[in-house]
């Protein structure tokens, strides 16, 4: 019975992990399910060592095919070292928390050395707006998101994201590379069942992006979509993750306190990712998210 319950896990396991996509959205439990994937491994352990106690080769096979899929589709997130080589700018996101009191020393630390920054969940005029305004001499903000500068800032407009509300952001920078557009989004949020109104800011940020034709663009923010959501694929491509194309490790941001997802990113189109990674945002429970990038010569 214990041989049987083992193989039988063993296959079901390998087979959502392996097969995901395939498996019906039900209401949307799967691209919920989907965010914690990477954490489906956790179980391969339990499998070899039940198995190794049945001292059955058949099952102690089984027990590894979960282990060879999760390492094929995860194995090289860990093993991925950063490009590096020279950058032209460093640029963060952070969800500040609207009810985090320690949002300005957040800010503070987060936007240290950086290019350019994008905060969500602002309060207008609150703790995060000011400590940035301190940092940087080009910002522009609309409703709870906002975006601050080191280069000029020479155009700016809300966005219309499919939200009763602003959220959304489009701003172009002046850098010494040239211009870059930059989007700062905020995506409605995905729970088990109720994922409809996430999809449908998901698909109108796909729009936005096949409609502007900047050869430089960036696109930060909390997207309320894992790396392995199967809605982030209408995203990446287009687009580009600095996370994967130039992080370590699986860059989680959500909860800070032990992130075990990351609805937090840093997409591009026209630049060149050379680091990327996580840092603590004080009092939020959104880890921050930052990349080194490359621009091409000219716009």
């Amino acid at each position: 019975m214990l041989r049987r319950s083992i193989i039988a896990v063993a296959g079901v396991l390998a087979l959502v992990l392996g097969g995901h996509r395939l498996i019906p959205e039900l209401g949307g439990f799967t691209p919920v399910l989907e965010s914690l994937l990477p954490w489906l491994g956790a179980a391969v352990p339990v499998l070899l060592v039940a198995a190794l106690f049945t001292r059955s080769w058949q099952v102690i096979v089984a027990a590894l095919v979960p282990a060879a899929v999760w390492g094929v589709m995860f194995g090289p997130a860990l093993l991925r070292s950063p490009p590096g080589g020279p950058s032209d700018l460093s640029v963060a996101t952070v969800n500040v928390g609207v009810t985090n009191a320690a949002s300005g020393r957040a800010v503070r630390a987060v936007s240290k050395g950086r290019d350019l920054v994008a905060a969500q969940e602002l309060t207008p005029g609150g703790p995060a707006a000011k400590a940035l305004g301190e940092r940087f001499p080009h910002r522009y903000q609309v409703s709870t998101v906002g975006l601050w500068s080191r280069f000029p800032i020479v155009e700016a407009r809300k966005v219309d994201i499919g939200l009763d509300w602003v959220r959304a952001l489009r701003a172009v920078v002046r850098t010494p590379k040239g211009k870059l557009t930059v989007y700062v989004m905020h995506l409605a949020s995905a729970r088990p069942g109720k994922t409809a109104q996430r999809d449908e800011t998901l698909a109108h940020a796909r729009k936005i992006v096949d409609r502007d034709e900047s050869e430089h663009l960036l696109l930060l923010g909390d997207l309320n979509t894992a790396t392995t959501d199967r809605k982030r694929s209408g995203l990446v491509p287009p687009l580009s993750d600095a996370q994967q194309e130039a992080g370590t490790g699986f860059g989680f941001t959500w909860p800070s306190s032990f992130p075990i997802t990351r609805p937090d990113h840093i997409l591009y189109r026209g630049l060149t990712a050379t680091a990327a990674g996580v840092e603590p945002a004080a009092g939020s429970d959104h880890r921050a998210a930052f990349a080194s990038l490359r621009m091409g010569e000219g716009s």
